[in-house]
């Protein structure tokens, strides 16, 4: 091997490696989708397949207007250990459907904006 080829092939190399550690590119190309829901977090998300705006919830919320995520959300994922209850209106009134442990997906058509306020792990209301 000549040695400018050499030096062209150990340039190349180093570039590549100098992109591939830069700050945040792997961070960018993993958190897309139900992946940028934190663990121990319910999320809600504007989109389906867990795309658009997500709100990410620790906590009974009883007005999703807060989070930007009243009558939005279109997909969830549950990565908690606790059962979700989700109410078609504000202060867990209304009705109700429920995520389990572990749930994640697109909601039915009819559940699509269609939430309001969240509730963990609390007795069931009325099912929608």
């Amino acid at each position: 091997m000549t040695k400018k080829l050499h030096a062209a092939l150990v340039t190349a190399a180093a570039a590549a490696a100098a992109l591939l550690a830069a700050p945040g590119a792997s961070a960018q190309a993993v958190a897309d989708g139900y992946e940028r829901c934190p663990a121990d977090h319910y999320c809600l998300f504007s989109g389906l397949d867990g795309t658009g705006d997500m709100a990410a919830i620790q906590d009974d919320t009883p007005d999703l207007a807060a989070l930007g995520m009243d009558d939005r959300a279109t997909s969830d994922w549950n990565r908690t250990d606790h059962r979700i209850n989700l109410w078609s209106d504000a202060d867990y009134t209304g009705c109700m459907a429920v995520t389990s442990p572990g749930g994640k997906g697109n909601f039915f058509s009819s559940f699509r904006d269609f939430f309001s306020s969240v509730e963990i792990d609390e007795p069931n209301g009325m099912s929608c």
